[in-house]
């Protein structure tokens, strides 16, 4: 069994400082394999938020995987957002847009959604599905395959369809293909997990998709603080929301959903007591 822990929309520029060292502490504790962050480090792009984002990531455990955002590329400075958008990120947090964990049990593999050209929706290209492809053909059948986008694949029921990640369908085709067992998101602030069955139609094919809430962001959206730890197998996956308790002044568990795999389909089992 492999352990992940997944924050999104850190926002640095406009986070609760109140929830940085207990969510580093509650990190920690988790003592994940591997600490998945889906975009959104920054608020607004600056040199300063990005430093600030660097020293947080600093003190969470490692390895990392961490893929940019819409709000990592810059809005007010047109040519860094037409010439180079994603260079502050890369300098200053990730200088891979494919960044990667692979072990004997797991591979998590990222992708950059964000978008010049837009100013909150993002895509993936041709070229970096058949990027994607090839790293993940090259793994053993029996590896959990984890794909970490900023944008979402699915959404609940009720979200903006226009939220989601563009060419996702073409996307999806790929991963059935590849047998993608798990996608990893944020962007929405709001956490969700469920099996694409109903969004997309494939016969002999489910991927479970789990995105995660702003873990410190002030811009929640009816939604405390949290982030995801998953406890994955090839055929079990546990989603364990850590949601923020300002009483307690620390992150805690609330009632986890658990899939197991029957066949190719993923079918969610009663809450954990």
């Amino acid at each position: 069994m492999r352990t992940i822990a997944h924050l999104s929309d850190l926002h640095f520029g406009r986070v609760d400082e109140a929830l940085l060292e207990p969510l580093v502490a509650s990190v920690s504790s988790v003592a994940p394999d591997v600490v998945v962050v889906s975009g959104d480090l920054t608020q607004r792009a600056r040199s300063a938020q990005f430093r600030e984002a660097k020293a947080f990531l600093a003190r969470l455990p490692a390895p990392q995987v961490v893929v940019p955002g819409n709000h990592d590329v810059p809005m007010f400075n047109v040519f860094d957002r037409f010439v180079r958008p994603l260079a502050k990120y890369r300098r200053h947090i990730e200088t891979s847009l494919t960044p990667s964990y692979i072990d004997g049990e797991l591979a998590v593999l990222g992708i950059n959604t964000a978008r010049s050209l837009v100013v909150k929706n993002g895509r993936v290209n041709t070229e970096q599905i058949a990027q994607l492809r090839r790293s993940l053909s090259a793994l053993h059948d029996e590896v959990v395959k984890v794909v970490v986008t900023h944008h979402p694949f699915d959404t609940a029921d009720d979200a903006d369809p226009a939220d989601l990640v563009g060419r996702a369908t073409l996307a999806m085709q790929m991963f059935a293909q590849c047998r993608v067992d798990l996608l990893l998101a944020g962007h929405m602030h709001l956490s969700h997990s469920d099996d694409t069955s109903r969004r997309y139609a494939m016969p002999g094919y489910e991927a479970l998709v789990v995105s995660a809430g702003t873990a410190t962001s002030t811009r929640g959206r009816g939604e405390v603080n949290s982030y995801n730890v998953l406890r994955l197998q090839k055929h079990r996956v546990e989603i364990q929301r850590m949601d923020w308790a300002p009483e307690a002044a620390r992150f805690e568990p609330a009632a986890p959903r658990v899939f197991e795999r029957s066949g190719h389909d993923w079918r969610p089992l009663h809450p954990t007591p």
